[in-house]
């Protein structure tokens, strides 16, 4: 599966982006997708993953409560509402696919990355 993250940008502090990343491939519905992202100087870390069907989302402690995730099969999407963005969520964020849910949380479980789309939050 090919994947391709769009939607990143500046935003001031309090703000909202909404990031994409369309899949090709008639398969995109028997995967997990994640969102990760990497700040300069630092590893790539988890923020959120939705299973297959949608119906069960999971987020890193720090965006709980202002992110969400979800899916749209019919569209191969799948979509990060950011909201009361802070300095600290700025990165790049990728999204990626995996077919084994086993450790969603760990960038070495997935096989499938988009290319990364910028988010600044600036103070």
């Amino acid at each position: 599966v090919q994947l391709q993250a769009s939607g990143g940008g500046l935003v001031q502090a309090g703000g909202s982006l909404r990031l994409s990343c369309a899949a090709s491939g008639r398969t995109f519905s028997s995967y997990y997708m994640g969102w990760f992202r990497q700040a300069p100087g630092k590893e790539r870390e988890f923020v959120a993953a939705i299973s297959w069907n949608g119906r069960s989302t999971y987020y890193a402690d720090s965006v709980k409560g202002r992110f969400a995730i979800s899916r749209d099969n019919a569209k191969n999407t799948v979509y990060l509402q950011m909201n009361n963005l802070k300095p600290e969520d700025t990165a790049v964020y990728y999204c990626a696919a995996t077919a084994d849910y086993s450790d969603f949380r760990r960038p070495v479980s997935y096989g499938y990355w988009g290319q990364g789309t910028q988010v600044t939050v600036s103070s």
